[in-house]
């Protein structure tokens, strides 16, 4: 049973006289002091995942062979996405130009290449013309070149439309509208004809160290646990990959990258990430209504003016009239009653939008996280035996809405960084990971450094007074004037996990209800993005305490988890006997986005890897 987003609620207060004094040492400042009213043995377990509860204390466990098998490699890359792909194509490309041996292994937790990759996408073909000039001829799916741009600011009932001059991040000149899983598919193509080991189906579950610290690799996930965390009669155990250097491109909030940024500290320089959640369907509409190659923005409603965010509708020309839209809500929003999902299905009927969708079928749904920080929010690139590529540092460009040819670059510039550190002959990789920190020297040195610093005051100029008009103002008026060069740095406002204010200070909002032609209800959408899981596993959203979410983000903040995550994963639901409410976590239909781990208020939430290949199906998104 699923309760309607927004209007299943608990405002029962903790107990006052705690059963038991706890300080979670994980939860934000303001609900460290908190008392938890129940002792755990009180609460429903919901996690049973190794990562909280070791095995070695497990005596189900006892007895159960954990060896690993163990293979060696020159390069490990985590993630087979533009940056992981555009790597190990480069690494290829410079070792067979040389003459030179050289092992590339991709592992990627989904089951096919391109099957986990959500993006508008409006790509700006600059890394790709460089990695692979010819790739018109190699047969590249990029079919839609833009040929018509448009920008508007919506009212409830109309649209202001808002010129785009050439030289703003908007403006789409010679860019290409693309289904960003069928050119990732592609790349990996490419990238297995050079002699790359593609390994889908195999999500890096864990880093290994040297005993000197560095890192000497990754082990790819076990399978076979049950539900409860027990071993299965056919358990089996991931295997190791060993590498003198290892590139994590594991995308936007990468569970691996989390656990690199304490480990090296490589945050300690920055801001913190902020993050948005780009929704997305996939129409077929009526010819007559279709119009390859144009592209539409849109801000405004249903937002209001201090809530970041916007929509996109792109025309493909793929064979048949189809149309890519979509939703990006910024994860810093205050409200905890706001659903993105059905902003999203809300803004379907604006009478600028819904006479385009009027009489099409909706084919595909997806959502993923993005990153947001931008320039201020990158973290410290490299360290002892390995890099971060792509969008897991975060190198999309926010007010272009374009991440695509800024992570293939970091890719290539990653590969070219190390190439000659791997190949030399006195390399000894067995004992110690090699540090390559000329790759962020020259990512600062390449056009990537450059066009995020340009733009680098523009996502956060949208937390002033005037929220969506001044981010508004800042960008036709500062950027035009000074071209990014301007003599200041804006910061962020934090973390988005923080931003939340308690639901007693806010008011509830009442979402209509889906009309079956437009919108649409949560379930039925999660049905269409092909998500699977193999039920009989432990839930790979896990929680520090089991506790928390009913003691505090229920009463506080009204249980948000059960509105910011677009598949219905997290549910409030009644207790089997006696009165109150459990958490129930439907892990099956999540679609990998992380916003759980991003947003959750008391940051009790760690997203980690399913069996490898669960996941989203996703045919082109």
């Amino acid at each position: 049973m699923m309760f309607p987003a927004g209007r299943f609620s608990l405002r029962a207060r903790p107990c006052a006289r705690a059963l038991q004094a706890l300080r979670v040492q994980h939860l934000p400042a303001q609900l460290c002091s908190a008392r938890l009213s129940s002792p755990p043995a009180l609460v429903p377990r919901i996690t049973t995942h190794y990562t909280v509860y070791p095995r070695e204390k497990d005596p189900r466990w006892e007895g159960v062979g954990m060896e690993r098998y163990a293979d060696e490699a020159d390069v490990v890359i985590v993630g087979g996405g533009p940056a992981g792909l555009s790597a190990a194509i480069r690494l290829k490309q410079l070792a067979n130009d040389r003459g030179t041996e050289l092992r590339v292994c991709v592992v990627e937790k989904a089951s096919q290449i391109g099957e986990h990759t959500l993006s508008g996408a409006c790509l700006e073909p600059n890394a790709l013309n460089e990695l692979i000039p010819d790739w018109k001829q190699r047969g590249a799916p990029l079919n839609t070149p833009v040929t018509d741009d448009k920008f508007g600011i919506l009212t409830e009932k109309f649209r202001v439309a808002v010129p785009i001059p050439p030289g703003l991040p908007m403006n789409n000149h010679g860019n290409y509208i693309v289904r960003l899983g069928h050119f990732v598919r592609w790349l990996g193509e490419q990238a297995e004809e050079l002699g790359v080991e593609l390994y889908p189906g195999y999500a890096a579950a864990e880093v290994l160290f040297h005993e000197d610290g560095s890192v000497k690799g990754i082990a790819t996930n076990d399978v076979g646990i049950s539900k409860d965390g027990s071993p299965k009669d056919v358990f089996e155990r991931g295997m190791e990959l060993h590498a003198k250097v290892t590139l994590f491109g594991e995308g936007c909030h990468g569970h691996l990258a989390k656990q690199l940024y304490k480990r090296f500290n490589l945050r300690e320089n920055c801001e913190p990430q902020t993050y948005a959640m780009g929704l997305k369907e996939v129409w077929i509409i009526d010819e007559n209504k279709w119009r390859p190659g144009r592209v539409e923005h849109t801000v405004g409603w249903p937002l209001d003016r201090n809530t970041y965010g916007g929509s996109f509708l792109y025309h493909l020309n793929e064979g048949e009239p189809l149309v890519a839209i979509g939703f990006v809500v910024g994860l810093d929003y205050r409200n905890p009653y706001l659903n993105p999902f059905w902003e999203f299905q809300r803004w379907k009927h604006h009478p600028s939008i819904a006479p385009v969708l009027e009489g099409g079928s909706r084919i595909a749904y997806g959502a993923r996280a993005l990153n947001e920080g931008g320039l201020q929010s990158l973290p410290k690139l490299t360290f002892p035996g390995g890099l971060l590529i792509g969008c897991s540092p975060g190198f999309m460009n926010v007010p272009k809405i374009k991440g695509t040819h800024t992570a293939m670059k970091s890719g290539m510039l990653a590969a070219e960084a190390i190439f000659h550190k791997v190949t030399e002959e006195n390399v000894q990789s067995e004992t110690a990971g090699i540090h390559v920190p000329e790759y962020e020297e020259n990512v600062k040195k390449s056009w990537i450094w450059k066009e995020l610093h340009s733009v680098r005051n523009i996502r956060p100029s949208f937390h002033s007074y005037l929220g969506l008009y001044g981010g508004m103002a800042y960008t036709g008026v500062f950027y035009w004037l000074f071209r990014g060069k301007e003599p200041w740095t804006l910061r962020h406002a934090g973390r988005d996990s923080d931003r939340l204010k308690p639901a007693k200070d806010c008011a509830p909002i009442d979402y209509p209800k889906p009309d079956g032609r437009l919108s649409f209800d949560l379930l039925s959408s999660v049905a269409l993005s092909g998500t699977n899981h193999e039920q009989d596993q432990p839930p790979h959203l896990t929680l520090l305490d089991d506790r928390v979410p009913v003691a505090l983000n229920l009463p506080v903040y009204d249980g948000p988890e059960q509105r910011f995550c677009p598949a219905g994963v997290y549910e409030y639901v009644p207790m089997e006997t006696g009165d109150g409410v459990r958490l129930q976590i439907n892990a099956q239909n999540c679609v990998h986005c992380k916003t759980c781990d991003i947003k959750d208020p008391s940051q009790n939430i760690n997203w980690v890897v399913p069996e490898g290949g669960g996941g989203p199906a996703y045919n082109g998104m």
